[in-house]
């Protein structure tokens, strides 16, 4: 009962010092993705009823679910936008101590199912659990707002697996209550782990690893029960997976890698996942990595054969020792299998650190066990000396990082000077230098790295757009940046700055009388580019800035034909009412009424559940807006 104590008071105070030290990270901003992620709770004002919140939570686009569940935790924090980062950050550490919490316990009760002694499954489970709580590399995924999907999805699966474990030591007691809590706790965390991020769906599979290795073959799950509730949600999810194999050369018009190669890469990246993972450091690569070096082919670069041959080794290792070194294979094929999603087939971007956050929450139990297995065979006080230095290598680089994120201008310039072949990098520097009154070195920075990545459409449209804002563009700049994008891949980055130069231009008559038309031969110039023409955000953004345009230009009947296109592109009756609003403020009443009735008969045919509002608002909204159109043309007629 003593050591029960003693156990329970150092997870205590491991929790205090692992928030004392993230506490240090909670002074930074939001970053990158949490803007498009988070900004919708602005969209209609304060959301302060339950249609308001409704139409939030259903505003997630970041996944094929919504991810609806972690978009509804970021209620917690605040209902409108802008906000503070603060507390938001503050409940994702939250979480983070909450998820070492459960994983010590899954581990706990792992460990007593494959028959270890209760003492030394205190001891590895509390050691495991810390390494993973305090290891610097999981600080992007806590103090990177948006990324509490990744942290409810482990949360879910941690409380999945921890239900799985409990119950299976009712077998010999209890069959039928063990069988049934078993699979409520696979079926229901796993439904509220995939709607928090779609690698939730992968519950089954990591149960299946922990039972796979399972050294204990006295009480296991019947083969029937194993068959309908591990093996086949996991051969589903495998199926739908690797559904998407296609080994076409232009799969992903949007990215700079086909299937193959983003294959071969993922193998150095994996490795490269390993490796900061037992050789820890401050901090890494960060969120700029559209840079990466993609793998063209097996032997270029060489390491991709290297990382090859070591991932087939290691995973071989882990199926011939399973038996001798049962959580050394527990730690190896759990990582891959949370891999499956994100590091294999799927065209996500190639490198992200939080796909390691739940990957790597078995990941330590082997040195957990081999420390309790050198405490046996050497003198106790050098073990604990050893384990002391792990943790405080650990904590310091924590803390290093964490002080890093809670400084974001500081944390976004030291990632651009540390990843000079990244394009959003040396974006970022031009835009800092700008800020602070470097026109003529942001201009000369830019043209520099252009030189260095001429196939960054990103650097290409910022480059041209510092020059429109400051009144220095020319004809000459549009048509090098049209002739340079027709030659670059597609960028979205890019595109969202065609979309602020629109805005912009369009905000100021003087500008627009510049720089109006040559925008608009920009676009259309794109529209006839076949990598921009498959890309469904370009379609529908094309003929809406086009539209936006000729309002401006005062060519008013072809805005409204370019207005009808685009209605017809986005086919949404939100984005098709903001269009009827745009064109009644600055045009005619009777072409906003006509574009109203466009409108309407998208409204007619859209789907109720994809509608962003209820459907009694736009039942209401588009009468209203009729009449008020109306009215304004009667008006008009009498004068």
């Amino acid at each position: 009962m003593m050591k029960k104590y003693l156990s329970n008071l150092n997870l205590y105070i491991l929790l205090f010092f692992c928030f004392f030290i993230y506490s240090f990270g909670l002074s930074g901003d939001f970053l990158f993705d949490d803007y498009p992620n988070l900004e919708p709770l602005g969209t209609y004002g304060t959301i302060d009823s339950w249609d308001k919140g409704k139409n939030f939570i259903n505003s997630g686009f970041a996944g094929p679910t919504g991810r609806p569940i972690s978009l509804a935790s970021f209620l917690i924090n605040d209902n409108t936008w802008p906000s503070l980062a603060y507390s938001f950050k503050y409940t994702n550490i939250m979480i983070h101590l909450l998820n070492g919490v459960l994983l010590c316990w899954a581990i706990l009760l792992l460990l007593r199912n494959y028959n270890y002694k209760e003492q030394q499954a205190i001891w590895i489970a509390l050691i495991a659990s810390s390494i993973w709580l305090l290891h610097p590399y999981f600080v992007s995924t806590t103090l990177y707002v948006v990324q509490r999907m990744a942290q409810l999805a482990t949360l879910f699966t941690l409380i999945g697996i921890v239900g799985y474990l409990k119950a299976r030591l009712l077998l010999p007691y209890k069959p039928l209550q063990a069988y049934f809590y078993m699979a409520i706790s696979i079926g229901i965390c796993t439904i509220l782990a995939t709607y928090s991020k779609e690698n939730g769906a992968l519950l089954p599979l990591l149960v299946l690893v922990l039972e796979f290795c399972n050294p204990n073959k006295t009480y296991k799950p019947i083969w029937q029960w194993r068959a309908l509730c591990l093996w086949l949600p996991s051969f589903a999810v495998l199926y739908l997976i690797f559904r998407k194999l296609n080994f076409s050369e232009d799969l992903w018009p949007n990215r700079n890698f086909n299937q193959v190669e983003r294959l071969y890469s993922e193998a150095r990246i994996v490795t490269e996942y390993l490796y900061h993972l037992f050789f820890p450091q401050i901090e890494g690569r960060g969120l700029y990595q559209d840079g990466y070096l993609v793998s063209k082919s097996i032997l270029q670069p060489i390491t991709t054969l290297y990382s090859i041959i070591f991932l087939i080794g290691l995973a071989l290792s882990a199926f011939i020792y399973k038996n001798k070194y049962p959580l050394f294979s527990v730690a190896i094929l759990f990582f891959f299998a949370a891999h499956m999603m994100e590091s294999t087939v799927i065209g996500l971007e190639l490198y992200f650190e939080h796909r390691n956050y739940l990957a790597a929450l078995f990941l330590f139990l082997p040195v957990a066990a081999a420390l309790y297995t050198l405490k046996e065979k050497i003198e106790p006080k050098l073990v604990y000396f050893i384990i002391v230095i792990i943790f405080s290598i650990l904590s310091f680089f924590t803390y290093e990082r964490a002080k890093l994120w809670g400084n974001t201008d500081e944390l976004l310039l030291y990632w651009a000077k540390n990843t000079p072949e990244s394009p959003r990098a040396q974006s970022t520097i031009a835009m800092t230098l700008m800020e602070q009154g470097y026109i003529l070195e942001s201009k000369q920075h830019l043209e520099q790295s252009l030189e260095r990545m001429p196939q960054s459409a990103l650097l290409n449209m910022q480059l041209l757009l510092q020059k429109v804002s400051y009144g220095i563009a020319t004809e000459e700049d549009f048509k090098l940046t049209t002739e340079r994008l027709a030659k670059q891949p597609f960028d979205a980055q890019a595109i969202q700055g065609l979309r602020v130069l629109t805005e912009g231009i369009i905000a100021n008559e003087q500008q627009c009388i510049r720089y109006c038309q040559f925008t608009l031969g920009l676009i259309q110039h794109l529209d006839q580019h076949a990598g921009y023409n498959k890309i469904s955000v370009y379609r529908r953004m094309s003929p809406y800035l086009q539209a936006k345009i000729y309002l401006a230009m005062h060519q008013e009947s072809l805005a409204l034909a370019s207005y009808y296109e685009a209605i017809k592109r986005y086919n949404d009756v939100e984005a098709g009412l903001m269009m009827v609003a745009e064109l009644g403020t600055h045009g005619s009443a009777q072409n906003a009424l006509n574009l109203l009735n466009k409108v309407n008969e998208v409204y007619q045919q859209q789907d109720v559940s994809k509608l962003r509002r209820s459907k009694a608002e736009y039942d209401m909204e588009i009468p209203r807006l009729k009449k008020v159109l109306t009215d304004q043309i009667k008006s008009n007629s009498d004068r």
